[in-house]
């Protein structure tokens, strides 16, 4: 799977929300930072190519979807976010986010025992 950047994450957000979109569609739902529609269509097919969406033809128009599930990339975005700036270790990642106080005590103890009831 390959790294996507910032504008086609935005993009996949958009399609993994639609299901399925025309360029347009996808035009629509952009809020800020509006591309013109021809450098828009240009992200989709590099999406394509990179292998994350899908089209079906209708004529010379193309309705876009996702190939790649929303939890498939999740899942690897985490996995290489994890193993770059946490030397692999989710013992960091929520020391991190403790320090940052981004995460409160309430919300550890609920992570406890979820992992006491995997067991």
């Amino acid at each position: 799977m390959q790294k996507l950047t910032n504008k086609e994450e935005e993009i996949m957000h958009i399609l993994w929300k639609l299901e399925k979109a025309f360029v347009k569609d996808v035009l629509k739902e952009i809020t800020t930072d509006k591309p013109h529609y021809n450098t828009l269509s240009t992200i989709i097919r590099n999406l394509e190519e990179k292998g994350y969406v899908s089209y079906t033809a209708y004529g010379k128009t193309h309705q876009y979807f996702p190939i790649i599930t929303k939890e498939a990339y999740k899942k690897k975005f985490m996995s290489t976010a994890i193993d770059n700036y946490f030397n692999s270790s989710y013992k960091n990642v929520v020391s991190f986010f403790a320090k940052e106080e981004k995460i409160s005590v309430a919300e550890l103890k609920e992570i406890i025992s979820i992992i006491e009831q995997k067991k």
